[in-house]
């Protein structure tokens, strides 16, 4: 199991002395999510000031770019990376597809499924010279004049990981992707019963095996060396969860678990703004489903415990701040490598 950090920064000018400092401290990974920067030009600087860790989009919001578009970003930044980067995209919801990035949100899934077709069809032109040619219900690409072609690159098989939580997400995974975003709001009951099933379903549908697949996932961590911290540590984590928890969306993992009557508790107090309210209704048992909870010496262990088989690679929800806990930090990377 592989340990990641995400990036998260005020400032673009932040990144690359984050991106050393990630790399130095032993990480694998650095995805940037889409959050206050475009996560493609953090990208950009961490390929540029690193020079072995992977790196990704945790992820891009497909359906803002055209497929054309994505297709470029990511072509670049393999060859900037030599081949470190995964293209990482989600779907994201109707309401931030439509109210903040003023695009039309239709037949997610579906649409999801041809722009990794028509970002590969555009790959195989520029690699191989293939007439492009690629009709579908939502895209028609069909023109590629040299001047606009950017032509072979030494690493040209660039990873496609998706985000989702609910079945047709996950098997279009299986079915199409190298990897799969698994949502930090997750039990591990859910992962083996819902979410492994349906990329499952996907990856026989295309003569594929589970090792063909990468699962990645930030984990909600409460850490701490003594109870204090503990506590102190549980209480920004309980209110994430309480709010994930709120989101229709994510309903099935609570009514997976029985907590249906909670989810439209906190749903209702969503509504109506009182966000303060929510955390108390997120039980010790909900926490300890949804969080792994101990020492820092003692949470790369039972993280490995809880989703041996389940997950190939991991980050806290909470980033690597370098200066910040680095002996800590230390120990974490450690017990990872050391993992047999």
């Amino acid at each position: 199991m592989k340990i990641d950090t995400s990036i998260i920064v005020n400032n673009l000018r932040e990144v690359p002395g984050l991106a050393r400092a990630a790399e130095a401290m032993g990480l694998d990974g650095i995805w940037s999510p889409e959050t206050t920067h475009d996560p493609f030009l953090v990208s950009a600087l961490v390929a540029e000031h690193t020079g072995q860790v992977r790196l990704g989009t945790a992820i891009a919001v497909a359906f803002p770019r055209s497929p054309g578009t994505l297709a470029y970003l990511a072509w670049d930044l393999a060859a900037l990376s030599n081949g470190r980067f995964i293209l990482g995209l989600g779907t994201q919801v109707k309401a931030h597809n439509e109210r903040r990035f003023g695009v039309k949100w239709e037949s997610p899934v579906a649409k999801l499924r041809e722009v990794i077709l028509a970002m590969r069809a555009l790959w195989d032109t520029w690699q191989n010279g293939t007439r492009l040619n690629f009709r579908g219900r939502f895209f028609k690409l069909t023109l590629m004049s040299p001047f606009f072609n950017p032509g072979p690159i030494a690493h040209p098989n660039i990873p496609i990981y998706i985000a989702g939580v609910n079945r047709g997400l996950c098997r279009l995974a299986g079915e199409l992707c190298d990897g799969f975003h698994v949502h930090p709001f997750h039990s591990a009951r859910y992962l083996r019963e819902v979410t492994l099933p349906a990329i499952e379903e996907g990856l026989r549908a295309s003569g594929r095996q589970r090792s063909d697949l990468k699962l990645v996932s930030s984990i909600f961590t409460i850490a701490g060396d003594t109870e204090a911290e503990r506590v102190a540590a549980s209480r920004p984590v309980r209110q994430q969860i309480a709010f994930y928890a709120s989101t229709p969306s994510y309903a099935p993992v609570m009514e997976l678990h029985g907590w249906g009557d909670t989810r439209e508790q906190l749903s209702r107090l969503a509504a109506k703004g009182r966000w303060e309210e929510m955390p108390s209704l997120i039980s010790d048992e909900m926490l300890d489903v949804f969080a792994v909870s101990g020492t820092w010496e003692e949470l790369p262990g039972r993280i490995m415990a809880r989703y041996d088989g389940l997950l190939d690679r991991v980050m806290y929800y909470f980033p690597f701040v370098p200066g910040q806990m680095d002996d800590r930090w230390r120990l974490v990377v450690a017990a990872f490598k050391e993992q047999k």
